[in-house]
């Protein structure tokens, strides 16, 4: 520990160096940074070593109660809103702060993870003196705890004195409920604010997420005439549930990949001459012999895209496909909406190159806008339409969603710096 506390160090000392262009009070708060340093890794370390899956609804609850002991710390108003039983999912935790200067700013984390109980418990350990593991602490503990860092330095300089700051943590965005039971909330308190962050995994620290696209979902049935094989391909018996739901994928593949941005994702396919689904679980069952020609099938998947026109065109293209129908076989295909995408728009941009002037200012290299289609939907995307948004702000590391996940504890200090004196210029 005492040569990851000397890098940490030196890191100060290196950035501060080039930090030629930073005011008194910026310079200060990032000296407020170092010396809260050791709270913030021991915050970091409770809240990974609580197992937090989405559907652990206890866990997450007890995730959102260490934030409320820390917020209120810091002269936050904590709120559970916790969600209906139909939802089977948790709740939220909501922190405020309200004023009367400069933009109004809702940051944007989740509580759960992708690691339910059942699954084996990876506890924050440091595998050298700049990488440690632990469930979630990237995706996206290690950005929770970089919100409250920043936050925190900022009171403790009096910087959040009549500011309006609304941090909002959700406990399903791994898996989530229902939009309207889960979101209108989130929605509705994030539209009174002028900019919105989001503190998910950065793709890299010299990158900022200026769009995200959107997730839906399909489900694809075919039907076929139940027959002996021998007549399979024959005009009174036909193909079967399963060539045509192969002909139907073949053709999604043919007509729509390589379009920019689009990607179409069968994730789970059941055929037989019976099948049963548990939409709850994912689990299927199949009975089918190599004699018979199958009678049903089922195809899963997802759609992702960025912006609705997209997304609709797609599907209309893919309605075509299946209503093509292989002899002796009916298809039918069902969309279900999921989340949204976030477009690039000319204030996300200008917030990137706002980060990136601080950046460069810190001594820490210029930012970039990602990749519009590099990055998956996010709760953010929720709120894309309302407010200029930034997401990727968070830790960074490996591994997220797996075994093993890890987190850069050499970039992390500087990443929670460079995350408040960004707040504090959009707070002023």
């Amino acid at each position: 520990m005492k040569k990851f506390y000397l890098t940490i160090a030196l890191m100060g000392v290196f950035s501060s160096l080039f930090a030629q262009n930073l005011s008194s009070t910026e310079e200060k708060l990032i000296t407020e940074v170092e010396k809260n340093y050791k709270e913030t890794l021991a915050l970091l370390e409770e809240v990974t070593n609580i197992n937090s899956g989405s559907l652990n609804l206890e866990g997450v609850e007890a995730v959102a109660k260490v934030f409320e002991r820390e917020f209120q710390k810091i002269g936050f108003e904590t709120e559970w809103y916790k969600l209906p039983p139909e939802a089977k999912r948790a709740g939220h935790f909501i922190a405020t702060r309200k004023g009367s200067k400069g933009k109004k700013v809702f940051l944007i984390g989740h509580l759960d993870t992708v690691f339910e109980k059942e699954m084996p418990f990876t506890p924050f350990t440091y595998l050298n003196d700049s990488t440690a593991t632990g469930q979630g602490v990237n995706d996206m503990k290690g950005g929770d705890v970089m919100i409250f860092a920043s936050l925190k330095a900022l009171h403790d300089l009096g910087q959040l004195e009549d500011r309006t700051i609304t941090v909002y943590f959700t406990g399903d965005e791994e898996s989530s409920a229902d939009e309207e039971l889960s979101r209108r909330d989130f929605i509705d308190r994030a539209k009174a604010h002028d900019i919105a962050l989001a503190y998910e995994t950065t793709q890299s620290f010299g990158i900022a997420t200026v769009a995200r696209r959107g997730s839906s979902g399909w489900k694809l049935k075919t039907s076929g005439k139940q027959s002996h094989s021998s007549g399979v391909f024959r005009e009174s018996v036909g193909y079967g549930a399963i060539y045509e739901a192969a002909r139907i994928l073949t053709e999604f593949q043919e007509e729509l990949a390589g379009e920019q941005y689009l990607t179409f994702n069968p994730g789970q396919i059941i055929g037989g001459s019976d099948i049963s689904y548990n939409t709850e679980t994912g689990k299927g069952e199949a009975l089918g012999k190599t004699n018979i020609v199958a009678r049903e099938a089922l195809v899963t998947g997802d759609l992702r895209f960025l912006g609705e026109e997209q997304k609709e065109k797609a599907r209309v293209k893919m309605q075509a496909i299946v209503d093509r129908h292989l002899n002796q076989t009916d298809a039918e295909i069902t969309f279900e909406d999921g989340l949204p995408s976030m477009i690039p728009t000319e204030g996300n941009y200008a917030l990137a190159e706002t980060l990136s002037e601080l950046s460069v200012e810190m001594g820490l290299g210029e930012v970039k806008p990602g990749d519009p289609g590099s990055r998956g939907a996010g709760d953010i995307s929720f709120v894309a339409d309302y407010l200029d948004c930034l997401d990727g702000l968070g830790a960074s590391g490996n591994g997220a969603h797996a075994p093993g996940e890890t987190i850069n504890m050499k970039e992390y200090p500087e990443l929670i710096k460079r995350s408040t004196l960004f707040l504090y210029r959009l707070t002023r």
